[in-house]
């Protein structure tokens, strides 16, 4: 049995990367029918062309799905299209809720000429422990150090279509040939030119993995009072509020709205929007009664098949029968004692 690291899928069709050598895969139709999903960064074992097993995961995300990365670098652009600081919370958030390290990648640094940009961007995010990093890929400006935070690690590159995210790899590894599209003056939007997500070596030791985009980001998974949990400058206040589920919205007692004045209003204002998706999930689990049970289980902290409810019913008769043939006795005995 061999191991290796999926770098790429395309159709049914898996690509493992040993180090040494690539191999085209199919997967098992046990993982299949077991509904284990093979995701781009997945560690796996396979043999004669076809993936057996599924290696343990240290983390993953699932839009666009890929496993088993170092950090995540949100790429956004000054300007062409506009810095739009909401969405860029909401990938800060999303990197936060998958517990994955983030740098802020601000690119196109040649078309924006005023400094407070930068010094608006600096009093946010860098008090809040996010290691920024300014860059043109036209102008070749900061690509040392984008190098240097790429340098040993597996990176997904995140942000919105146009920001520049395949000029940057160009720039680091122009034979890699990556096309790139220009925004369009209407919309202030790029568009689309990876489809697929693919770990690309950028040297022997940094790897990057380009991706289709994460526009569909939307916090409608999780509960309202766990938004707060996503904002690393609201965590130490939640604790002091007077309700557990507190929204810091209007709520007496609250005490993220005490120190309201700390709080830089942009973080604020994305925080309030996730709030209103999370309460579209939480309405509609409210008349949601059926229980979903899960075909897996944590045990050890490791994933284990987990029988149905029928099956697991039926395995104590099959016990209970034993035992009763092992004493020499009947069920309607066993009942009467």
């Amino acid at each position: 049995m061999s191991q290796g690291q999926i770098f790429k899928i395309h159709s049914d069709f898996y690509y493992v990367d040993t180090g040494a050598e690539i191999f085209e895969c199919k997967a098992r139709e046990i993982l299949k029918k077991r509904k284990e999903k093979i995701l781009v960064g997945d560690f796996v074992e396979f043999s004669n062309g076809y993936v057996e097993k599924i290696l343990p995961r240290k983390n993953y995300i699932s839009r666009p799905s890929v496993a088993n990365v170092d950090q995540i670098i949100i790429v956004s652009a000054l300007k062409e299209p506009d810095l739009n600081l909401l969405q860029l919370n909401r990938y800060i958030a999303l990197a936060k809720y998958y517990g994955i390290k983030t740098v802020l990648c601000f690119n196109k640094e040649d078309l924006e000429s005023e400094e407070n940009v930068k010094s608006t961007i600096a009093g946010i995010y860098q008090k809040l422990g996010f290691e920024i990093i300014f860059t043109s890929a036209t102008e070749h400006s900061g690509i040392n150090a984008f190098k240097k935070v790429l340098e040993g690690k597996i990176s997904v590159l995140c942000g919105n279509s146009g920001v520049g995210k395949s000029s940057l790899i160009n720039a680091i590894n122009p034979d890699l040939h990556l096309k790139t599209r220009a925004v369009s003056e209407k919309l202030q939007r790029g568009t689309h030119t990876t489809r697929h997500c693919e770990i690309i070596k950028i040297n022997d030791n940094s790897k990057i993995v380009d991706t289709p985009g994460f526009s569909n980001v939307k916090f409608d998974f999780i509960l309202p009072a766990d938004v707060d949990l996503l904002f690393e400058e609201l965590i130490p206040l939640r604790e002091g509020c007077k309700y557990g589920d507190c929204l810091h919205i209007n709520e007496d007692g609250c005490n993220v709205l005490e120190h309201f004045a700390e709080i830089d209003d942009s973080r604020y204002e994305s925080y309030l929007a996730f709030v209103e998706e999370a309460k579209e999930y939480k309405e509609k689990i409210k008349y949601e009664g059926n229980k979903i049970e899960h075909s897996k289980k944590m045990v050890n902290n490791k994933p284990v098949a987990k029988i149905s409810e029928k099956k697991r019913q039926g395995s104590r008769n099959n016990l209970k029968r034993q035992v009763y043939k092992d004493f020499d006795i009947t069920e309607e005995q066993d009942n009467e004692y």
